[in-house]
C-alpha cells in the first residue's frame, strides 16, 4: 500500500502524524477533504489536471481549509503536494493514509463500489460479513458507480470480490459466444 508516489507521501505523513500524536485529527481532515473532492466535479478537475497553475490550486486549498477547518499537518500535507505538483496523487495518498491508520488499529480497509448508495444498515451487515471472512475489523470506503447496473464489488488489499451485474452479464455474453 505504500508503494508509488502516493504511498510514499502517505507513509511520511503517517509517521509524522504518529510522532505528533495527531493521527485521528489528520485522518478526519483528509476524510473530509476526500468527501469534498468526490462531491465536486470542479474540485476533482482542479486537483487532477496538470493544466491548472499551482497558484490557482493553492488558492483553492486555502479556501477549502478556511471553509472546512482543515489545518495543521493535513493542510501542510496538501500544500506540500501542491508545491511539488503532485496533487494528482492526493486521492491515492488519502486512501493509503487511511489504510495505514486502519492497519495500525488492526483493521483492514475494504473499497466497496455499488451501483446505488448503500444504507447504513447494509454497510453494517457488509462490514460484519467481511469481518467474518478476513478475521479483522473492516473499515469500509463506499463509492457508487452506476455502470455496475446492480450488485457490488469489494476490494480488500489485492483481493477483488466482484458480484456486480455488469460482470455477470459480461461473463454470460462470453459463455454464450463460446457455445455458438
Amino acid at each position: 500500500m505504500t508503494s508509488g508516489v502516493a504511498g510514499r507521501y502517505a507513509s511520511a505523513l503517517f509517521d509524522l502524524a504518529k510522532e505528533e500524536k495527531a493521527v485521528p485529527a489528520v485522518a478526519s481532515a483528509l476524510a473530509g477533504l476526500a468527501k469534498s473532492i468526490s462531491e465536486s466535479a470542479d474540485l476533482k478537475r482542479l486537483f487532477s489536471s496538470p493544466v491548472f497553475k499551482s497558484e490557482d490550486q493553492m488558492a483553492a486549498i486555502e479556501a477549502l481549509s478556511a471553509k472546512g477547518g482543515m489545518s495543521g499537518l493535513a493542510l501542510n500535507f496538501v500544500k506540500l503536494l501542491c508545491e511539488n505538483r503532485r496533487l494528482t496523487a492526493l486521492p491515492g495518498a488519502i486512501d493509503a493514509f487511511q489504510a495505514l491508520v486502519a492497519e495500525d488499529k488492526g483493521e483492514v480497509v475494504a473499497d466497496v463500489t455499488s451501483a446505488e448508495k448503500l444504507t447504513a444498515a447494509q454497510l453494517k451487515d457488509l462490514a460484519a460479513a467481511l469481518k467474518a471472512r478476513v478475521g479483522k475489523d473492516v473499515q469500509l470506503v463506499a463509492k457508487t458507480d452506476a455502470s455496475l447496473l446492480g450488485g457490488l464489488t469489494v476490494k480488500i488489499g489485492s483481493t477483488l470480490i466482484d458480484n456486480s451485474l455488469k460482470t455477470k452479464l459480461q461473463n454470460l455474453k462470453v459463455a454464450m459466444k463460446g457455445n455458438g
